[in-house]
């Protein structure tokens, strides 16, 4: 995607937002949001992974189809309605009236054009395998796009209400979104501006809705919010977690996602010591989950051992290993035993780990350190360019489905894996019977937890930090979260 003059598209955003104010007098109202990690930016979703700053900015300035509101439920975006076929395999899709920022009429041939590009084979777009049941997007209209499948998914619309499915339109001098929010000029140095104007809940009037973006390393970003220059912080994970409890912020700010996914660690290589299933299982009955989950004192957080979750569309009860049901100190003697059996004489290898910055890692790597040392096990973080025997997963799931978390261990996704997993899972993809497709992705995922493909932890850790000014805000399974109101108290009942 072209690089965006700023130049040219403020000039073309501001020229929008100014009209959108001519004809209505407007209340106003502002809010400061600092997310961890670089200046915001509109990033090309089908050219990698996106970081924590620019999807927030691509879910403010160039949304879907749909988006996500406060509490993770779906709302408008471009389109202002839909309609689902009974049999699950139609989703139609009226696109409101309206133009992009440069004055180009939106038209359904164009958005389908965009979406089509962002799910392509060739595409980067880290969930394009999400949407693998998408048989066609078509335009019907100017206004009226169809979304056609080959097997019904009832979690379609929380797919396109990620970051990632984004409507983006680049021309050679400009990338352009359409809202809910539109981008007003800034200097280099200063936060991103955006403003929205809101329907207003007294006749004619207009809510304007601005909105100051920054992007700052996780120290700054909390510093700056404790020192309230900033009325919300977003993106924070277990790596810099540490921060907010070292610097200190006021009780009640600090807010947690009760997020889905996965916090695992997996095999860094397809060689070395892990593709011994032996060693792999040896790893996974070690490590002390409860001690972890308990470092990061997180309310809610639990320790895991599976694959799945609990909470996932179509899947019941997960049932845990049965070594999960013994306290680890009663399990050391055995897994002491096992590993000497294991390495007999020959000297124990010592294990590469792959891990972010931030204090929140030291904290992992020390419990995982210490948790396999009494087996002689050496763990060492991996020299750059150095083969790496364990890396870790911190990832939400993009929906409630379960196939994310089968797909997110394919063999063109992991160095190691199961061809016969992958098998299982394409079934699934295809199978056009909800039943049939649960059982599958339920075997496929004993079989990963069976072979200790993944080595579960606990739950993704995803925090973020609110004042009283930014009452607009919501937790959410998917750890997304809107700009949108966020200066507005909810009405009871509404998000």
């Amino acid at each position: 995607m072209p690089r965006r003059s700023r130049l040219a598209s403020t000039l073309l955003l501001l020229g929008a937002i100014t009209a959108l104010g001519a004809c209505h007098r407007a209340k106003t109202g502002s809010i400061d949001v600092t997310v961890i990690g670089d200046t915001p930016k509109f990033a090309d979703p089908a050219a990698g992974t996106l970081s924590n700053a620019d999807a927030l900015l691509l879910a403010s300035a160039a949304q879907g189809l749909v988006r996500f509101d406060a509490r993770g439920q779906i709302d408008q975006g471009l389109a202002e309605r839909w309609n689902v076929s009974d049999d699950g395999l139609s989703y139609i899709f009226r696109l409101g009236s309206g133009k992009w920022p440069s004055g180009r009429k939106i038209d359904g041939r164009e958005v389908a054009r965009i979406l089509n590009r962002v799910r392509r084979s060739n595409g980067l777009n880290t969930l394009k395998d999400t949407v693998g049941a998408i048989d066609e997007i078509v335009a019907m209209t100017d206004r009226v796009i169809e979304i056609r499948l080959s097997a019904p998914r009832p979690n379609l619309l929380q797919l396109l209400a990620q970051p990632e499915f984004a409507i983006l339109r680049a021309t050679d001098d400009v990338t352009e979104g359409i809202g809910p929010f539109m981008l007003l000029p800034s200097k280099p140095e200063e936060p991103l501006h955006l403003r929205r104007m809101a329907p207003g809940s007294d006749g004619d009037e207009e809510v304007r809705e601005d909105v100051h973006l920054a992007g700052l390393p996780a120290p700054s970003a909390v510093a700056r919010f404790k020192a309230g220059d900033s009325d919300a912080v977003f993106g924070g994970n277990f790596s810099d977690l540490p921060v907010v409890r070292m610097v200190g912020v006021p009780r009640g700010t600090l807010r947690f996602d009760p997020v889905a996914g996965l916090f695992a660690l997996v095999p860094g290589r397809a060689g070395g010591p892990l593709a011994d299933k032996a060693l792999r299982s040896l790893i996974a009955r070690a490590i002390d989950r409860d001690a972890l989950v308990s470092s990061f004192d997180v309310d809610g957080l639990t320790s895991r051992t599976t694959l799945f979750q609990p909470g996932l569309e179509g899947i019941g009860d997960i049932a845990p290993p049965a070594w999960a049901a013994v306290p680890l100190a009663q399990r050391r003697p055995a897994l002491i035993t096992d590993a000497n059996r294991l390495f007999g004489k020959k000297p124990r290898p010592e294990l590469t780990i792959s891990l972010p910055a931030g204090p929140g890692s030291t904290l992992l790597f020390n419990r995982l350190a210490a948790d396999l040392a009494p087996l002689g096990l050496k763990l060492v973080p991996a020299p750059a360019g150095a083969p790496v025997d364990l890396k870790l997963i911190d990832e939400v799931a993009p929906s409630s489905s379960p196939a994310w978390f089968v797909r997110r261990l394919r063999c063109d996704r992991v160095p190691l894996c199961d061809p016969d997993i992958d098998a299982l899972s394409d079934a699934a993809r295809t199978t056009m019977s909800p039943q049939q497709r649960a059982q599958l992705l339920v075997l496929a995922a004993q079989r990963i937890d069976a072979e200790n493909l993944l080595i579960p932890l606990a739950a993704p850790i995803r925090w973020s930090l609110v004042s009283a000014d930014a009452p607009g805000f919501g937790e959410n399974r998917f750890g997304r979260h809107t700009l949108v109101a966020l200066g507005t108290k909810p009405i009871r009942g509404k998000e």
